[in-house]
This record gives structure tokens, sequence and C-alpha cells, in this order.
């Protein structure tokens, strides 16, 4: 029913953390298969993804490219896209079970619940505003996840091929009230957070955000974020 794509590049450190919640799922028949869409690796990600019996795709660096490329190998009539350094909380299969079986869900997508794998008080509060901006706003960051049905996806035109910020425009295609939270974690990395502060780095996505909105030039803002 699903097919998970994970976009790599020199994830061998937290691609089998992202991997484990899917294996059960996968055992069960609601996971069909899982696509690991890479973007030039010289790591063992490639390795690690065949040892746990995932399609490889190989391409250009871009996530935007990558999610294409794993969405277009996809067999499933659900999608589910997920950054390699993100692993959903056990739970998550039921949860989406049965949100992809509510009567027109085919029409509808979700996001999850950001958490960190770090227990501080900075990452706690982070994680609450960033889930607040998701659920009062609708936009959710690609961290979170987003599970999508295939016929949606390719009614929105699927990820546009943006070098940042490509997240951000999907669900915006998707539209908010096509758009729903789950209740379920992505626990995501905080390494980035740790090694910039987590309220700088936080501020600075926030600023980089405002500025896409406003119709800031999504490579410029690349380079920024870079």
């Amino acid at each position: 029913m699903v097919s998970v794509v994970i976009p790599t590049l020199n994830a061998a450190a937290s691609l089998p953390r992202a991997l484990a919640p899917l294996a059960r799922p996968a055992f069960e028949g609601l996971v069909k298969q899982v696509i690991v869409s890479d973007g030039g690796s010289d790591d063992d990600s490639i390795a690690i993804a065949e040892a746990a019996g995932c399609a490889i795709v190989q391409g250009p660096r871009g996530r935007a490219k990558q999610m294409r490329a794993g969405a277009a190998l996809a067999r499933g009539r659900w999608l589910l896209f997920l950054h390699a350094d993100t692993a959903l909380d056990g739970g998550w299969a039921a949860e989406a079970h049965a949100f992809m079986s509510e009567r027109n869900a085919q029409h509808r997508a979700a996001a999850f619940q950001l958490a960190f794998d770090d227990e501080s008080a900075a990452a706690k509060r982070v994680a609450f505003l960033a889930n607040l901006r998701a659920r009062w706003l609708k936009l959710p960051y690609g961290d979170q996840g987003l599970l999508i049905s295939r016929f949606l996806y390719d009614a929105v035109g699927g990820f546009p091929e943006l070098p940042l910020m490509e997240d951000v425009a999907m669900v915006r295609n998707i539209g908010a009230r096509r758009l729903r939270i789950l209740a379920t974690r992505a626990v995501t990395s905080a390494e980035k957070y740790r090694r910039d502060g987590f309220d700088k780095r936080a501020w600075r996505n926030l600023g980089l955000l405002s500025r896409y909105l406003l119709g800031g030039d999504p490579v410029e803002l690349a380079r920024r974020y870079d």
C-alpha cells in the first residue's frame, strides 16, 4: 500500500535508525517498498540500504530531485517521504493506516509531529514552536515526513525542483484544508541544532521561511542556508 521514499547523501550514520521503524510494517504488508534515492554518497549509505532490502535509485544531488526520482520508482498507492535522519515513533503504522482508510483520504495528505533526539529544554521548546506552526499554519517542514496518496501527489505535480523550501512549496500546493498533522512523532536528529545552537538555528530557519513566503528567490536562500 505504501512506498517509502528516503533521499540520502552520506547518511550512513543515521539511515539505520530511519529504516528500523519501517521493518515491522513491511513484514505486515503496509509498507510495499522502501526506496532510497541517493544523491552521490561516498559513504556506506547505499550498502546499508541494499542490506536492508531497499530499492535504490541514484541521480543528481538535490532533495527535491531525489524525492521525485524515488516517487517515479514507487508502486504504492500511497507515498511516504522521510528524511534520512528522521525516525517515526512506534505506532506510526496504525495511525497512518487509519488515516489512509478514511473516506476520500486519497484527496488529503498528512505530516507527523516534530521531535528531536535530544531531551534538553531548548530542543523541546523549538519542537513545540515548530508544531504550533505546523498545526496552525499547516506549514510542516520535510523532517516531519509527508504521507500523501499517489493520486494527490500527481495532481499537485510532485515536489517542485527547488534548491530549498521544496517541502514548504509542496505543502502549500497541497493546501491547508487537505493537510492533517498526525499525533505520531517524527524524531529528527538534533545534530545541526546542537552545533549551531537551538535558538540561533530556529530563528535562522524562520527568517529563511519568511523571506521565501515574501517572494525570496529559493536559489539565493539556498546559498544563505549553505
